[in-house]
């Protein structure tokens, strides 16, 4: 707690789980003296119990009242811990021995109560980060690490919880939505090269627009810096918008690659196709995004309780769309030219295989030359 505070990653309100300061004597018994005078451990424990624990034994009635039986050594015999050694315990033969002769007070300072956690002695720290969480997370891990003994462990509660058990989760769920959007886009136009040149003319620039609202801060969070109010951190709320960001910025490839391949299949060469899709389909691409941009905009302006979680939604997903959407106007068509089959030579190739239609001369240069007898018999010469 005390290298956190110095290393100014967090800020910490005055304990008020745990106290440490309740005075406590323990009794220590020397099991080697009790083996050497043939004491029984059990009979000790009884008679220490009957003397200081304060059980229950037993009901007692007197005029029709009832009252629990509680032995205990009189109060004025132990009001210190030092009184404790002048007692006895049963020992051979009934023979009383002495407790200060197998036994000694160590006294201790305790805290007053301990709380639990998943059946476990806890004490809970509470804390403020003041940089961004993970980050203030991990330097906690890693001072524990290296300051606490053998058997302790530590859990969180709160985001801070839900940021460790979900946050690993984040490049598993990525990149099964790059696959899932792939394989989609490979059975809509029966290619593995079209959602190729899609997702990586799309995906890397939208996440880098994306993540810029995330870097652009100063380190020191003590610091004020003009990009304070429109930045987010690398939370679990923008981690869900980077995976949402994959399906909206893809949208933008997919309307200018369709349109390219269908126009190759009309015949024009690939330079042109992608081209005139480019032109064609840019004021779609810029209706699109302008308003999925002005759909998650107001998340950017929310303030009162929750509003981090939806600024950092909303912040991802308008950066990632906005410059986004600007580079794949530039890149998809690059790529297409790179990458792309050409569409116009499938086109050929199923215009060669349609059949001849019906009353149509398969050799037209010998029509001249044929016409009917007039009899019925069939053509002659002319």
């Amino acid at each position: 707690k005390m290298r956190a505070m110095q290393a100014g990653v967090f800020r910490f309100p005055p304990p008020i789980d745990t106290k440490i300061d309740q005075p406590e004597s323990q009794i220590v018994i020397d099991h080697d003296k009790v083996a050497m005078l043939g004491l029984d451990m059990k009979q000790i424990g009884a008679d220490l119990s009957a003397m200081v624990g304060g059980n229950f034994v037993n009901w007692f009635n007197i005029s029709g009242r009832s009252y629990r039986v509680i032995p205990q050594v009189q109060r004025v015999d132990r009001l210190n811990p030092s009184q404790l050694e002048n007692m006895y315990v049963t020992g051979p033969n009934n023979q009383l021995v002495p407790l200060s002769t197998i036994a000694t007070i160590q006294n201790r300072t305790v805290p007053r109560s301990l709380s639990r956690m998943q059946q476990l002695n806890a004490v809970r720290i509470m804390g403020v980060p003041t940089g961004g969480l993970d980050a203030a997370l991990k330097f906690l891990e890693d001072e524990a690490a290296r300051t606490l003994p053998k058997g302790y462990l530590i859990d969180y509660t709160g985001e801070s919880r839900q940021l460790r058990a979900e946050g690993n989760k984040f490049l598993p769920a990525f990149a099964l939505a790059i696959v899932m959007i792939f394989l989609v886009l490979a059975a809509q136009f029966n290619s593995f090269r079209d959602p190729f040149i899609i997702l990586l003319g799309s995906v890397p620039l939208a996440l880098f627009g994306a993540l810029l609202f995330t870097f652009l801060k100063m380190p020191n969070p003590n610091v004020a810096f003009f990009t304070d109010k429109w930045t987010t951190t690398l939370n679990i709320y923008s981690q869900v918008g980077l995976v949402t960001l994959v399906g909206l910025i893809s949208r933008n490839g997919i309307l200018i690659v369709q349109f390219a391949n269908e126009l190759q299949r009309q015949g024009r060469a690939k330079l042109a196709a992608i081209a005139e899709a480019a032109r064609t389909r840019l004021r779609p691409v810029l209706m699109t995004s302008i308003a999925t941009i002005a759909g998650h905009f107001p998340l950017t302006l929310v303030s009162g309780p929750g509003a981090a979680a939806r600024n950092s939604i909303g912040l991802v997903l308008v950066g990632g769309m906005s410059i986004g959407t600007i580079f794949t106007l530039f890149i998809v068509p690059s790529l297409y030219m790179l990458l792309a089959k050409e569409h116009h030579e499938k086109s050929l190739a199923e215009t060669e295989e349609e059949p001849a239609a019906e009353g149509v001369d398969l050799i037209p240069e010998y029509a001249p030359a044929l016409a009917p007898d007039g009899n019925g018999n069939g053509w002659k010469k002319g």
